[in-house]
């Protein structure tokens, strides 16, 4: 089964790479966010210049102690690349049973969890490359991502591991979704009622201590919240104390708790979708 799923994986990497125009709508949202988002709901522009050491202090506790809002920010619209193109990402799936190819696939004699892991995979390697391209782009830009000098390569290690299992979490979701439905107008319009309450009961942009109790208990709950709180712990603060270790460790306990469950409902639903008609 390694063997097909790798194929079919790279088949649908190798057409993503060769269309850049598929590549392009994720980098510019990840910039339209940081840039233009970041700045313009920057919770530093309410204070006066004149506001100085006290306006930052009371901005550092209200984030977390991150430095400036963008970092912040940063892994919010990591998520927020990865919810959205981990819910559109089906539709190539879609495209292949409306042109005839998966049909082929169902009577070739290769299982059919090859075709919903393949689906899985490739999901999370694009969003995964967006990424990284996002954060590269958030260290870059003016009042951008500034991390900690103790950030190492194993901090980074454990930002996109919280990422990681969030997206296997989606990946699962999206992929059952998109090898059930039967035209990518069904697909979108349930994706457009499930990514917006996603991306805003969490806290993708501002944290959940701000949110009415109703939101915050819910917010709190949400697998998006607990990534972007693990990621965030490396990005604002690189070495982690004892009890700051705890809270990442309850976070990727959650995610893989998280992403567990849905891998399993999602193969389900997906072998439910793929049976012979």
């Amino acid at each position: 089964m390694f063997r097909e799923t790798f194929a079919l994986t790279l088949r649908a990497l190798r057409k993503w790479v060769r269309n850049p125009a598929s590549i392009m709508p994720g980098l510019f949202t990840s910039l339209f966010y940081l840039i233009l988002f970041g700045n313009s709901f920057n919770p530093a522009n309410l204070f006066s210049s004149g506001g100085g050491s006290a306006a930052s202090s009371v901005l550092q506790e209200a984030f977390g102690g991150a430095p400036t809002y963008i970092t912040y920010l940063a892994s919010g619209v990591i998520c927020i690349i990865l919810v959205f193109n981990m819910a559109f990402g089906g539709i190539d799936l879609v495209l292949d049973r409306q042109l005839g190819y998966l049909s082929s696939l169902l009577v070739a004699p290769i299982p059919r969890a090859a075709i919903f892991l393949s689906g899985v995979a490739q999901n999370l390697v694009k969003v995964l490359l967006l990424g990284v391209l996002t954060f590269m782009v958030a260290l870059i830009i003016p009042n951008g991502l500034e991390l900690p000098g103790s950030f190492s390569a194993l901090s980074f290690i454990g930002v996109f591991g919280a990422f990681i299992f969030l997206g296997l979490g989606l990946s699962f979701v999206f992929t059952a979704l998109a090898l059930s439905v039967r035209s990518i107008d069904s697909l979108v319009a349930i994706v457009n009622f499930l990514t917006l309450p996603i991306m805003f009961m969490s806290n993708a942009f501002f944290p959940p201590s701000s949110f009415p109790d109703w939101l915050n208990t819910i917010a709190n709950l949400n697998p998006v919240t607990k990534a972007n709180e693990a990621a965030r712990l490396l990005l604002i603060n690189g070495s982690l104390t004892s009890s700051q270790l705890s809270t990442y460790e309850m976070d990727m306990v959650y995610l893989v708790a998280f992403a567990s469950l849905l891998g399993l409902l999602g193969y389900l639903a997906a072998r439910r979708a793929l049976r012979p008609e």
